[in-house]
C-alpha cells in the first residue's frame, strides 16, 4: 500500500541524506518534493496545506541545521506531520456499552460494506471475544442477504433470518430484539448502498439509526476511488452523522489520497482498514503505525500480533527446544514455511520491516515471491517421512521422484535441501554455543528475522542474498535461521 508516495518520499530523503548538514535551500527543496508527492498522491489540496504550513516552521528550525544526521530529523518531523493528518491517537471501536451494542453499516454500493460486515464480525469475535450478531436490512440487492449468511456462517457468528415481507426498519426492529433476546454483545447491521447518494437512501438510514440508536456509525468507503471517497465520506456525515470510517481495498492503494485527506477533510476518525479479500483481512487502523509504513520505517507492532497470532505456543517451545539443541529437520523447515504463510506470506512480513521497501523491486525481480514458498513446502511433502528426517537418503533418483511428485524441477529441489542444511548447520552452531541463553533469546527478544541480537540486519546483504541467481531466491533464508518461526520480541506467554 502506498508505494507510489513510499518511492517518492523515499527518493527525497536518500537525497537528504547524502548532504553533511542542511541549509535553508535544501530544506526548502525537499519540503517542495514532498508537496509534489502528496499532490501527485491524490492528496485533497487543503490537506496538503496544512501538512506543509504544520511541518515547515519545525523543519527550517535550529534543531535540524545543528543535527548530526539532519535527514533523518526532517523524516521524524515528516512521520509527526503525517501522523497528525492521519488523525493522532487510534480510535477503539466503542463496543463495551450495554448489550447488545449496535453498528450500523453505510456505504456506497461496491463499496465492500457487506463483505466488510462479515470481517468485522470475525474481527469483534477473534479479537474482542464478543458474541456476535449479523443482520442484513438490504432488501434492494438480490444477493446481498445470502451473502451476509454465506459469511457468518464462516465467521460462525449468529445471523438474523431473512423475511421478504419485512421493511429495513422492521428487520432493524426484529434484530434488536433478537440480539437483546439471545443475549448477544454486538448486533451490525448491514444497510443498502446506491450507486450514487440520493435521498431515499439517506432517508432509510435516517429511520434506522434513529430506531436503533447504534454505538457506532461506520462508513465503508472503497479506498481506490481517491477524492470521491472523501466526497462520499462528507456527503454522510452531513445528512446522517457517522462516527468513523473503514476504508476498504487499502493494500492496494499506491497513492494513498483518501486515507491522507479523510480525516481531516470529515473530522471522523479512519477505526479499520481492509487489506485483502479474505475474512481476516481486516485492520485496526493506527495513525502512527501507518505513517511508520508510508515512510518506510515499518511496523514491529504489526509484526508481533501476526505472530502471535499465527504461532502456537506449544509450537513454538517444542521448536525452540529443539534448535538450542542443535536438532533441525525437514518437518521443522515446513513448520516455519508454513508459519511464514499464516503471517501474511513474504511480501506481507517484509512490509513490516523496517527499511525493507527499497528492496521490493530487487526482490519482485528476482521472482521472491509466496509462490516460491509454495513450491518448496510442496517439495517437502513429496519426500517421504525417513527422507524428510535424514536428507542424506536423498540420491539422485530420488530427488528426481520428488521433483516429478511435486511438479517441480530437480535444480528447485537442490536448492530447497541445500537451504534447509544451510539452516541446519546454523540451528545446530546457535544450538552449541548459547544454549538456554539462546533459547532465552529466541523466546524474548533478538533482530529482526531471528538474527543473532548483536549481528543487526543488513538490508542491502540480504537483498543481495535474495537476487543471487547462484543463490537460488529464497535458497538463501538459510542464512537467516528462525524467519517465519519465532520472530523478534515475541514472548509466547505474554497476555494478548
Amino acid at each position: 500500500m502506498f508505494d507510489s508516495l513510499k518511492d517518492k518520499l523515499q527518493s527525497v530523503f536518500t537525497g537528504l541524506g547524502k548532504r553533511g548538514a542542511l541549509s535553508d535551500s535544501d530544506v526548502d527543496a525537499a519540503l517542495r518534493e514532498v508537496r509534489l508527492a502528496l499532490l501527485d498522491a491524490d492528496v485533497a489540496v487543503p490537506v496538503v496545506k496544512q501538512f506543509m504550513d504544520s511541518i515547515r516552521e519545525k523543519a527550517v528550525g535550529a534543531a535540524v541545521l545543528k543535527s548530526v544526521r539532519p535527514d533523518q530529523q526532517v523524516i521524524k518531523i515528516v512521520n509527526d506531520g503525517l501522523t497528525e493528518i492521519l488523525g493522532g491517537d487510534a480510535t477503539p471501536l466503542m463496543v463495551d456499552v450495554t448489550p447488545p451494542a449496535v453498528i450500523l453499516m453505510a456505504g456506497l454500493q461496491g463499496s465492500g460494506k457487506t463483505t466488510t460486515a462479515g470481517k468485522l464480525a470475525q474481527f469483534l469475535k477473534t479479537k474482542h471475544r464478543k458474541k456476535v450478531m449479523l443482520a442484513s436490512l438490504d432488501m434492494t440487492r438480490p444477493a446481498a442477504r445470502e451473502q451476509l449468511r454465506m459469511l457468518g456462517e464462516q465467521a460462525e457468528v449468529g445471523v438474523l433470518p431473512e423475511d421478504d415481507k419485512q421493511t429495513p426498519t422492521q428487520l432493524a426492529k426484529r434484530a434488536l430484539q433478537s440480539a437483546q433476546l439471545q443475549g448477544y454483545d454486538v448486533l451490525i447491521l448491514d444497510t443498502a448502498g446506491r450507486q450514487s447518494i440520493d435521498d431515499g437512501l439517506m432517508s432509510e438510514l435516517s429511520e434506522i439509526k434513529a430506531l436503533s440508536k447504534p454505538s457506532e456509525t461506520l462508513l465503508v468507503a472503497d479506498a481506490l476511488t481517491g477524492q470521491d471517497a472523501v466526497n462520499t465520506a462528507t456527503a454522510f456525515q452531513s445528512r446522517i452523522g457517522i462516527t468513523g470510517i473503514i476504508l476498504t481495498r487499502l493494500d492496494g492503494d499506491a497513492r494513498g489520497g483518501a486515507a491522507l485527506s479523510m480525516r481531516h477533510i470529515t473530522g471522523c476518525p479512519i477505526k479499520f482498514a481492509g487489506v485483502g479479500e479474505k475474512l481476516d483481512a481486516l485492520e485496526a487502523f493506527d495513525p502512527a503505525r501507518m505513517a511508520g509504513r508510508i515512510l518506510d520505517m515499518g511496523d514491529v507492532v504489526a509484526l508481533v500480533e501476526k505472530a502471535a497470532e499465527a504461532i502456537e505456543e506449544e509450537e513454538a517451545m517444542r521448536m525452540a527446544q529443539r534448535m538450542a539443541k542443535g536438532k533441525f529437520d525437514l518437518n521443522d523447515f515446513l513448520t516455519q514455511l508454513r508459519q511464514l504463510k499464516k503471517m501474511g506470506g513474504l511480501g506481507g512480513l517484509l512490509g513490516l520491516l523496517p527499511g525493507v521497501g527499497k528492496l521490493n523491486k530487487q526482490l519482485a525481480a528476482a521472482g521472491v515471491d509466496d509462490s516460491m514458498i509454495k513450491r518448496q513446502e510442496a517439495i517437502i511433502l513429496s519426500m517421504t517421512k525417513k527422507e524428510r528426517v535424514s536428507v542424506a537418503l536423498l540420491n539422485a533418483s530420488r530427488r528426481k521422484r520428488i521433483a516429478a511428485g511435486s511438479g517441480t524441477s530437480v535444480q528447485e529441489v537442490n536448492r530447497v535441501v541445500k537451504q534447509y542444511q544451510d539452516m541446519a548447520r546454523m540451528m545446530k552452531k546457535m544450538g552449541n554455543k548459547a544454549g538456554a541463553a539462546g533459547l532465552k533469546a529466541m523466546l524474548g527478544g533478538g533482530s529482526p528475522l531471528g538474527a543473532p541480537a548483536d549481528a543487526g540486519m543488513d538490508l542491502e546483504a540480504m537483498a543481495k542474498q535474495f537476487g543471487s541467481a547462484k543463490g537460488g531466491g529464497l535458497s538463501n533464508f538459510g542464512k537467516m535461521p528462525n524467519l517465519g518461526g519465532l520472530p523478534p520480541g515475541i514472548n509466547p506467554n505474554r497476555k494478548k
